[in-house]
């Protein structure tokens, strides 16, 4: 192993919830009633363009043209109020000797203003990739390989580590070996051959090490 590359959102940052919060009441301002549960299944790493033609599908209409501008306000000023870091992710990417960078379904600014309010945007300063820049957004695997070949690194010699089943997905499309981070329950889309952790400090010795074969049988997805 010989580079790291992380998702941001809900891997790095617990956005995910927080997110779908605003998206529910962002909605619901035009009729359309759907649980916070519900949301977070249906979006969670998902484009926002797909985001929003589904709901567009349950409403029976289009949205107004500065939907997405305005709630991305909306998140923008939830997020200053009330983002934190995923639990141990300070502490794991400061244990890291490999170089690590973060890839992002989202925008940069949105990319940026969340490792900021969180801590980790010192970590991140010059290793930022956004599929708003390279015009590939997962499941598919070009952000992942715009990001080693930036890096000067083989795939195959890349771990990435995600929380979403379209992040998992373009892992294993990139030739990469993927750790799903699954802090409650494994998503059952989750292939059966991939490492799940339950907690960002599991992957402290393995990453630290430079050798992520290190995971135990105790590491496969449970």
């Amino acid at each position: 192993m010989k580079a790291v590359i992380f998702d941001c959102d809900g891997t790095l940052v617990d956005s995910e919830v927080l997110t779908n919060e605003v998206l529910v009441e962002a909605v619901a301002e035009y009729g359309l009633v759907i649980s916070l549960a519900e949301a977070v299944a249906a979006f969670r790493g998902r484009k926002m363009a797909e985001c929003v033609s589904a709901l567009e599908q349950r409403l029976g209409r289009a949205l107004p043209a500065d939907f997405v501008v305005r709630f991305r306000e909306r998140m923008s000023a939830a997020f200053r109020d009330r983002l934190r870091p995923v639990d141990g992710a300070v502490d794991l990417v400061r244990s890291i000797r490999q170089p690590f960078c973060v890839a992002s379904s989202g925008p940069r600014d949105k990319i940026e203003l969340s490792l900021s309010l969180t801590g980790l945007l010192p970590f991140f300063q010059d290793s930022i990739f956004s599929s708003y820049e390279v015009g590939c957004w997962k499941p598919e695997p070009g952000l992942f390989l715009h990001a080693a070949r930036t890096m000067g690194i083989e795939p195959q010699s890349c771990v990435v580590v995600e929380d979403s089943l379209p992040g998992v997905q373009a892992g294993i499309s990139a030739g990469m070996q993927v750790f799903a981070f699954q802090p409650h329950e494994t998503d059952p889309q989750i292939p059966k051959n991939v490492r799940v952790v339950r907690h960002l400090s599991e992957l402290n010795d393995w990453l630290s090490s430079g050798d992520a074969e290190q995971a135990d049988g105790a590491a496969l997805r449970r």
